[in-house]
């Protein structure tokens, strides 16, 4: 009896680690940054699933349904020329990329909207530069 509690009370705790250790998604408010840093603001709203180098590796690939893309790549999957235009609709959620499925990245012009609409606009921009400048 005694060995059988011991052995469920081992299989609960497993059970609460592993749960506790999965990588979670926030939704809901976003952190500010400063609209004119598109460093900064990579690095706190896409570093977390494409990793700070845009790879694709971030802290919660894990616990995505597709693997984030490789933003270094964005060149190379589209004949050597960066789509400026429908990497900023990607962004700010007026588009959605097919081969993902379900939209696992967050629609990020109604996110950036909920900070500074006049803003907003900048912010998308200053993402897709930095994504131009991050291609290999």
């Amino acid at each position: 009896m005694v060995r059988d509690l011991v052995v469920a009370f081992a299989i609960l705790a497993f059970s609460a680690g592993t749960a506790l250790a999965q990588p979670k998604i926030e939704k809901g408010p976003i952190k500010p940054t400063s609209a004119a840093d598109p460093k900064a603001m990579f690095t706190t709203y896409c570093a977390v699933c494409h990793g700070a180098e845009g790879k694709g590796n971030g802290p919660a690939a894990s616990a995505l349904a597709k693997v984030p893309a490789d933003l270094t790549k964005i060149n190379a999957r589209n004949g050597g020329k960066f789509p400026d235009v429908r990497i900023r609709r990607y962004i700010e959620g007026l588009d959605e990329v097919a081969a993902h499925g379900t939209r696992d990245m967050p629609m990020w012009g109604g996110l950036f909207n909920s900070l500074n609409r006049d803003t907003t606009q900048l912010r998308i921009a200053a993402l897709a530069d930095y994504l131009k400048s991050l291609q290999q």
